[in-house]
């Protein structure tokens, strides 16, 4: 018979023994035969249909027992979880005492134990206010405005720079007399009113004429990102290939009638309601998070493991460098620019991850004190609103959105949904007054 020993560790981890004999590990060392023997036939057999004696021979038993042990790892974990009713969570930590070809099987697998709420807050005192929105006049002037500057023109024109126009310049940026790694530009665009440049730069091209040159020497910010260059003294060399005057739509009937309105009175009505309608979302957004934050930090919860937390961590630090990524920024120069490194990032990372950890298990633990689910036909209804927007050519993420998995997914997000909107009827603040 096999043993399984049981150990609760701090900080809500458990560790598990596992001693396997060979006889229980025979029929995952049999799937392995079948599977090394079906990826690389045995000549004389048909593929997977080899003796357990003629694979040891072929591949040697500890090929075979490597094989297996995924398999046997997974199995016997998973029932003793089941049987002993230990609610797992995250990703378990698993070490290989003894796999030697004759001998019994020994591993040892720490996992995470979800943690548990102790104690709930009074929902009752909770209390989050939301004030309603009055969108001003000069918020939809400001909206007319940039709906102005994507649809304006660049007309050539035969005079000085104002800061209001655009240059086209050829670019060279040297440091001690030598050009800089990236430093040359062809048909640079530089809009003289933005001040996302070098600080000076744009005020330095001010006056500035077609086919006119310049050199001019500024200090990079001391917080660029390329530290050999921050705060250093660099000389950039100009040249005009075109000034150009940034003119802006009239803001009339006809300007909205180009973007599918009837007139500019209309216009602003249906503006001032987007804008009504989107800081109301980010007020409920806002309102959510305090809410969240209130009764996380009014409950009280068991520890929670160091695996999980570091999990968490990795999964932001994940969001964040795609996100760096998507907006085209490479993820080592944003790490300069902040002036801080990965273990750094990580451990400031600790005390949100924390937080986020917190309330899922509070929300999930809400879920089920107040016996909040999610029906079948709920569940079905979201999956098939989901797949209406995948093309049907794309059938590899038409199978992954229909597969039991992820509808167990949708099933949860939607109970955490549900909860959250119960949650909010519980504090009788989050009504706007």
């Amino acid at each position: 018979m096999s043993e399984t020993k049981i150990t609760q560790l701090p900080k809500s981890e458990v560790k598990i023994e596992f001693t396997i004999t060979l006889e229980e590990a025979k029929p995952y060392l049999d799937e392995a035969v079948k599977d090394l023997t079906t990826a690389k036939p045995i000549a004389g057999f048909r593929p997977g249909k080899a003796t357990y004696e003629d694979a040891k021979r072929a591949f040697g038993e500890m090929k075979i027992l490597e094989t297996a042990l995924e398999r046997m790892v997974r199995a016997f974990y998973v029932k003793t979880i089941l049987s002993e009713g230990i609610d797992t969570i995250g990703s378990p930590a698993i070490s290989v005492e003894q796999l030697v070809p004759g001998q019994p099987i020994k591993f040892t697998v720490i996992a995470p134990v979800e943690p548990k709420v102790m104690e709930f807050p009074d929902l009752t005192k909770c209390r989050v206010t939301i004030k309603p929105h009055n969108i001003k006049d000069e918020q939809v002037d400001d909206a007319i405005k940039e709906m102005r500057k994507m649809r304006r023109t660049e007309a050539r024109v035969d005079r000085a720079a104002t800061m209001e126009d655009l240059v086209l310049i050829d670019l060279e940026i040297k440091k001690d007399r030598v050009i800089l790694e990236g430093g040359v530009s062809r048909d640079y665009r530089v809009y003289l009113n933005e001040n996302h440049y070098v600080p000076g730069f744009t005020k330095q091209l001010e006056g500035i004429k077609t086919d006119e040159e310049r050199t001019f020497t500024l200090p990079f910010p001391t917080e660029h990102y390329q530290k050999h260059l921050a705060g250093q003294q660099v000389d950039f060399t100009v040249k005009v290939k075109g000034v150009f005057e940034l003119q802006l739509p009239e803001a009339n009937d006809e300007f909205a009638k180009g973007v599918g309105i009837e007139s500019l009175i209309k216009l602003r009505e249906k503006l001032k309601e987007n804008l009504t309608i989107e800081a109301e979302q980010k007020s409920q957004e806002a309102g959510e998070i305090e809410l969240l934050e209130k009764v996380v930090d009014g409950a009280s919860f068991s520890e929670i493991p160091d695996l999980l937390v570091n999990e968490e961590v990795r999964r932001m630090l994940a969001e964040l460098q795609q996100g760096i990524e998507e907006q085209g920024a490479k993820w080592q120069d944003y790490l300069s620019s902040i002036k801080k490194t990965m273990d750094e990032l990580k451990i400031e990372f600790v005390p949100q991850a924390m937080r986020r950890i917190k309330a899922a298990i509070f929300i999930k633990a809400l879920a089920k004190k107040e016996n909040i689910t999610t029906s079948e036909e709920e569940a079905d209804k979201e999956v098939d609103r989901i797949l209406t927007h995948i093309k049907p050519e794309d059938k590899e993420t038409r199978e992954r959105v229909s597969s039991a998995e992820y509808r167990e997914y949708v099933a949860v997000q939607l109970r955490n949904r549900k909860t959250v909107e119960w949650l909010k009827g519980m504090c009788i603040g989050m009504r706007n007054e």
